[in-house]
């Protein structure tokens, strides 16, 4: 599917306060880069995990609208997060989603989040629920 529905490039103000930058958004695939700022820190001077599950949350909920159909929309219903490594303050963290399954009434993404080093930070894997119109 090459098409995809333009309200994914729509992003909510969260992400302006994250200060994310949705880098590429496709029916398969949604980038994003973030700028880890003092804003963001845990306090040991790395990126906070709720930082970055905010993140990976963002991307899946962006992919997952880019699969929509008109008067559909989605939410998060699960979401799990392996930790690697740390994003120091200063870095920058890197993301992509791509899909696990893009079903009906579910769909399930991945999200790997890297530093400029390349070295993998962490991986979440999310399930958004296809909500229908109201009748």
């Amino acid at each position: 599917m090459s098409e995809f529905n333009e309200a994914a490039k729509l992003q909510p103000p969260f992400a302006e306060f994250l200060g994310l930058k949705i880098t590429h958004v496709s029916s398969d695939r949604v980038a994003a880069e973030l700028p880890v700022r003092d804003q963001l820190n845990n306090r040991f001077n790395i990126m906070h995990g709720g930082a970055i599950m905010a993140l990976a949350d963002n991307l899946g909920g962006t992919a997952a609208t880019a699969n929509l159909k008109p008067g559909q929309s989605t939410t998060t219903i699960e979401s799990k997060t392996n930790f690697f490594a740390g994003v120091p303050i200063g870095d920058v963290a890197y993301a992509e989603c791509t899909a696990l399954h893009k079903g009906r009434t579910t769909m399930v993404w991945q999200t790997r989040i890297t530093r400029r080093d390349g070295r993998l930070c962490a991986l979440v894997t999310q399930t958004q629920l296809v909500l229908d119109p109201k009748k």
